[in-house]
């Protein structure tokens, strides 16, 4: 796998659990009348379980970096809600650029649900 360390193989998976709250939180403008999980909201969850995944596998001093999102946002959740980000890297590309498949549930309901693609980088 080169430099990006051989523990950064396709197959690892991350999930953290989150509430949703501010700022993750939109009411659209004030058009739906609740707040709900918002799409970049879900979309930086996703992100922030694929880079902690990464991280969590990377030698030191290296990172990753996000260059790519490709995401729908298919349920909504109201604010307090308790849901599940889920992370899985699926293939690594010339040891340095990896595919994650993304996902966000609410129990048993898919809120989300793509692609999310990182590139390795130096740690400052």
């Amino acid at each position: 796998m080169g430099e990006a360390g051989d523990g950064l193989a396709p197959g690892i998976e991350r999930s953290d659990e989150f509430t949703v709250a501010p700022p993750l939180v939109t009411n659209v403008g004030g058009t739906i009348g609740k707040g709900v999980l918002s799409t970049p909201g879900m979309i930086g969850m996703m992100e922030g379980s694929a880079q902690m995944l990464a991280y969590e596998h990377l030698p030191e001093g290296k990172a990753t970096v996000g260059f790519e999102v490709c995401v729908k946002h298919v349920a909504g959740a109201g604010e307090g809600a308790r849901c599940t980000v889920t992370a899985r890297l699926d293939r690594v590309e010339d040891g340095r650029k990896f595919f994650f498949a993304v996902e966000v549930r609410e129990g048993d309901r898919v809120l989300g649900v793509g692609t999310h693609q990182r590139r390795l980088v130096k740690a400052a």
